[in-house]
């Protein structure tokens, strides 16, 4: 069944040129790019994004993080695009993430480790209309 995700491509990723290499890892995976666009996070929208993390001791230098530089931000789709996302972006340790994943490939440490992605359809479903509005969203 045909799904959507949002991902983003974290500041340290953007700063280390590898916009190309993300999005080519997504495209030859079958995922499809129905939204995308460069965005700069203030602090306040960082907090409003990761409030789910809110309380959590790292709430404070993943917003610092995340509003310290342009990200990219997209809607993939594909059958099972969740999982088949997750999947290929590893796990978020990159210490811990298979061979051959964004993550273990490129990150640099546990908080900067290139990419984001929706953990779950309700998840997804927040994170896309945070970014994006229905006009931006390319119909399949």
């Amino acid at each position: 069944m045909k799904e959507r995700t949002l991902s983003i491509i974290k500041p340290d990723g953007i700063a280390r040129g590898l916009i190309g290499e993300v999005i080519k890892r997504f495209e030859q995976a079958g995922l499809k790019i129905v939204a995308m666009k460069m965005v700069r996070m203030s602090k306040e929208q960082a907090k409003e994004f990761y409030a789910v993390h809110k309380g959590r001791s790292y709430f404070e230098g993943l917003t610092d993080f995340m509003s310290s530089g342009p990200s990219v931000v997209m809607v993939l789709e594909a059958d099972d695009v969740i999982a088949r996302n997750r999947e290929l972006m590893g796990a978020t340790n990159y210490e811990e993430a298979a061979e051959g994943t964004i993550r273990r490939e490129f990150a640099t440490n546990e908080r900067r480790n290139v990419v984001h992605g929706s953990d779950s359809p309700e998840t997804a479903e927040f994170e896309i209309d945070y970014f994006f509005n229905a006009v931006e969203l390319v119909g399949t």
